[in-house]
């Protein structure tokens, strides 16, 4: 007989030595793609202590080897780092608690596979940039990130997911796409694919840059949103980024500039009045200015002059790769109504135009602050 959710969890439960009574789990958090529960337990004097449960999805991450071998490597190498520099690894980055057999995950009896981390309290996830301070912090903190892991051997990273960032794999993508027009849908949507034909060889930048041995290769974060971040609740300081699922070797210019794309505009990501979407440059200069002070010093000179490429080509790809979904019939991105990826795509594609145009000043403001 299939197990119940219920039973699978307390399967899962019994995998951990918690040192502690285990009194409740319940699902925790916003994300979309993992199963989340917030574990409780309760000391013997009585205190409570909580870690987070997590059953990973499979159907995205399908090598939990592979997965657990780049986090448990990255976290461990931040732990060292952390300490040496005089800070509190316990808060300062995720710590993976092992197995009672030794292990990263446990593989229950369904091939789910489950991972437990502390809990880091007194902190807060926010969903979106409320306020120009919060968004600096999320730099500071991802350009923290990169500083700290400058020197990790970012080769021996495993790709979770092949060629998330390859712009020109994902411009070669909508090439087939756009061939097949499974859907018919390529007539209706030609200035989109004129816009993204006339950026054919802006794809390949970054590509040919790292092909060619001048850009380094880093270890990357590739999902650097706001709530990706652990807030600290007294001080308003970004102290921890989270989910670690797509840490990949990369290119820090993708980790930041997927940062600008998500928040260095005041507008939605699926907004359909255009005349709404505006690229920021005072949000722009926030995130520049707190990403380089973090990272400035472990990057080099090419790396700081491409940002800016980082942040047109992360928007670009992104409209690419939801165009590519609507040609194909809207099998990948969830949506929520007739057009929605069309939508989202010419939101992407407005940002990289408005980016276009104010390129000069983009660069100068990288300058002043590298």
């Amino acid at each position: 007989m299939e197990k119940t959710a219920e039973q699978v969890l307390q399967e899962a439960l019994t995998a951990w030595d918690w040192n502690a009574l285990v009194v409740g789990a319940v699902r925790y958090g916003a994300g979309h793609i993992n199963d989340t529960f917030c574990v409780y337990t309760q000391t013997d004097n009585g205190d409570c202590v909580r870690y987070i449960l997590q059953r990973i999805n499979t159907n995205t991450f399908r090598d939990p080897d592979a997965l657990m071998e780049n986090i448990s490597g990255v976290t461990g190498y931040l732990r060292k780092i952390i300490e040496k520099n005089g800070g509190d690894p316990m808060r300062e980055t995720m710590n993976v608690i092992p197995t009672r057999e030794g292990k990263s995950y446990y593989a229950d009896s369904d091939g789910g596979a489950w991972r437990v981390y502390t809990f880091v309290e007194d902190t807060v996830c926010l969903q979106k940039v409320e306020t120009p301070e919060q968004f600096y912090e999320s730099a500071y903190a991802f350009g923290n990130f990169q500083r700290l892991l400058a020197d990790y051997p970012a080769d021996t990273l495993h790709e979770t997911i092949a060629n998330f960032h390859n712009t020109v794999w994902r411009y070669e993508n909508f090439e087939k796409a756009l061939a097949a027009d499974a859907c018919g849908r390529a007539k209706e949507v030609q200035a989109e694919i004129d816009f993204v034909k006339a950026h054919k060889d802006d794809c390949a930048v970054m590509v040919n840059l790292l092909k060619e041995g001048r850009l380094p290769l880093r270890v990357t974060h590739n999902d650097t949103k706001l709530n990706n971040i652990l807030m600290d609740k007294a001080s308003g300081k970004g102290i921890c980024v989270i989910d670690l699922d797509t840490v990949m070797p990369g290119l820090a210019a993708n980790d930041y500039g997927d940062s600008i794309r998500f928040g260095a505009n005041d507008c939605a990501e699926d907004e359909r009045d255009l005349t709404k979407v505006n690229f920021s440059l005072p949000l722009f200069e926030t995130y520049t200015e707190g990403f380089l002070a973090a990272a400035g010093d472990a990057l080099t000179d090419l790396e700081k002059d491409t940002l800016v490429w980082g942040a047109k080509l992360m928007t670009l790809e992104c409209g690419i790769r939801f165009l590519t979904d609507y040609l194909e019939g809207d099998h990948y991105f969830k949506v929520h109504r007739e057009g929605h990826n069309l939508d989202r795509c010419r939101t992407q594609f407005k940002l990289v135009s408005d980016m276009e145009s104010h390129w000069d000043e983009m660069k100068a403001i990288v300058k002043k602050h590298s």
